[in-house]
């Protein structure tokens, strides 16, 4: 199909790395055109790198956090990264949480109109957005990704609604990321047999997981690298001597689990179940 485009939704600065980054990747060297939509700027981001944990860093986070996307999304091959323009949430009850301006308080209809300009624009066939079931990691932003990514979805091809923002376009297909358990077993299993320390503490093991949703899982073994690089990028959210990102050998973790999974959400095309392509049905 000519002009296929792929659209990404993300909560912070960061996330484009950790989530989709090597299936991003792969649709780039096919000729999918790419766009990355960042709602934050992740100014209540932790800086997680001692070496990056300094005054100067600190009273500056957004703009370095803005340079550390500007890096990570030219790697992970984005050919246009756009800022949906809200503050970082923060985690529940926090101060930064009841600020006006955070993403979690923004008016709602708004961030849906946002999005929609957008879709419209880009005209992706294909939405990646942050899933229903968000228990092992309920961030106020990332539950509010899905909850705009959704009416967003379904809006952007009504012609009735806001014309303003550009003529209707219907995307066809929408998916949630998700962590597989699959990925987590292979991964501890691997530091066990190489005697290592894993990072998997037994809470990874005993939350709920949504492998039996999984409908899609996507061969990302030749594009392994570019979520590595693409977290590197991100100098003050990612340690480069966190174990649970880069503790297993490269050439050894390139093997454990070269894949990225996918819960198929809504489809307006047909499609066979399980797939191994974002695109699948759409020609």
């Amino acid at each position: 199909m000519a002009d296929r485009c792929l659209l990404s939704i993300h909560a912070h600065p960061d996330d484009e790395a950790s989530k989709g980054a090597s299936t991003v990747a792969k649709y780039k060297t096919e000729g999918v055109r790419a766009v990355l939509v960042t709602c934050t700027g992740g100014e209540e981001g932790d800086i997680l790198n001692p070496v990056m944990d300094r005054p100067e860093i600190r009273a500056d986070l957004a703009a370095v956090r803005k340079r550390e996307l500007e890096v990570a999304s030219a790697l992970i091959g984005y050919d246009e990264v756009v800022m949906l323009g809200y503050r970082d949430s923060g985690m529940p009850e926090t101060e930064a949480n009841a600020r006006p301006e955070a993403f979690a308080n923004a008016d709602f209809d708004e961030a849906v109109a946002r999005l929609v300009e957008i879709i419209r624009r880009e005209c992706p066939q294909v939405i990646l957005t942050y899933g229903d079931d968000q228990q092992g990691y309920p961030h106020p932003d990332h539950l509010r990704v899905h909850d705009i990514s959704l009416p967003a979805f379904d809006l952007a091809g009504d012609p009735s609604y806001r014309p303003d923002l550009g003529e209707p376009f219907t995307p066809l297909k929408m998916y949630y990321s998700v962590w597989s358990r699959a990925r987590v077993e292979a991964t501890h299993n691997k530091f066990v047999e190489l005697g290592l320390e894993s990072p998997f503490s037994e809470d990874w093991f005993t939350r709920p997981n949504q492998d039996d949703r999984v409908t899609t899982t996507i061969d990302i073994g030749p594009w392994f690298d570019v979520r590595l690089e693409a977290l590197l990028a991100h100098e003050t959210q990612v340690d480069p001597d966190s174990a649970f990102w880069f503790g297993l050998p490269r050439e050894i973790a390139r093997s454990v689990h070269p894949y990225e999974d996918y819960i198929l959400a809504h489809s307006r095309v047909e499609t066979l179940l399980p797939e191994t392509d974002l695109f699948a049905g759409i020609f």
